[in-house]
């Protein structure tokens, strides 16, 4: 069975490859499609998710998966959430992981309360109209550190300490984080869900 992601994104792709293959599915970038990247107006991940997932279906006439993903961070009510990505750009940096961390580190300086949370949020549709699209919601739960530690990850992997392991992400071996993180938890619980829905 041949799945669309609904992302760009080459590492993604690859890690959740790896994670449907046992299952016999096929997953191909919708840039490999020649399909563009849809419109994220709405302030949840699963809606954002769930539009991606129906515009990759409907482009492509094939099943589809998508994936909205964020930080979310308790001081803050939750943000930036969708906005993760676009973080570092409200304080007049340019958009990067580097500049997201940054960001971050100075608007939380002042703040004790440094509870947070990566969460992703995985959403599967048969096809456009699909009425029952699986969802998957992984949460990985930490602290925000006051400086970076570790250079593996990416995005706020250096500052985000997970206190099961006494480590940040990025301090982790590769393997260990992807076994833990919000993605690896969503990827596992859609496998569960395309298995038991779709496949049986």
């Amino acid at each position: 069975m041949k799945l669309v992601l609904a992302s760009n994104n080459a590492g993604k792709l690859a890690e959740l490859q790896a994670m449907f293959e046992p299952l016999g599915l096929e997953l191909v970038r919708q840039s490999d499609l020649g399909i563009g990247e849809a419109e994220e107006p709405f302030c949840t991940f699963v809606e954002n998710a769930l539009a991606k997932a129906r515009h990759a279906a409907r482009a492509s006439g094939l099943a589809a998966m998508a994936d909205d993903a964020g930080l979310c961070v308790h001081a803050f009510g939750g943000l930036p959430g969708v906005d993760t990505a676009f973080y570092a750009t409200q304080f007049g940096y340019a958009k990067s992981d580097a500049n997201n961390v940054r960001a971050l580190l100075e608007q939380m300086r002042e703040i004790d309360d440094r509870r947070a949370a990566l969460v992703s949020t995985l959403v599967a549709v048969r096809s456009p109209e699909d009425p029952e699209p699986l969802i998957a919601v992984g949460r990985a739960v930490g602290q925000i550190t006051r400086e970076p530690q570790g250079i593996n990850g990416f995005g706020f992997d250096p500052v985000m300490f997970i206190p099961a392991f006494g480590k940040t992400f990025a301090e982790l071996p590769v393997a260990v984080k992807n076994a833990n993180s919000h993605r690896g938890q969503a990827a596992r619980q859609m496998a569960a869900l395309i298995r038991e829905r779709w496949l049986a």
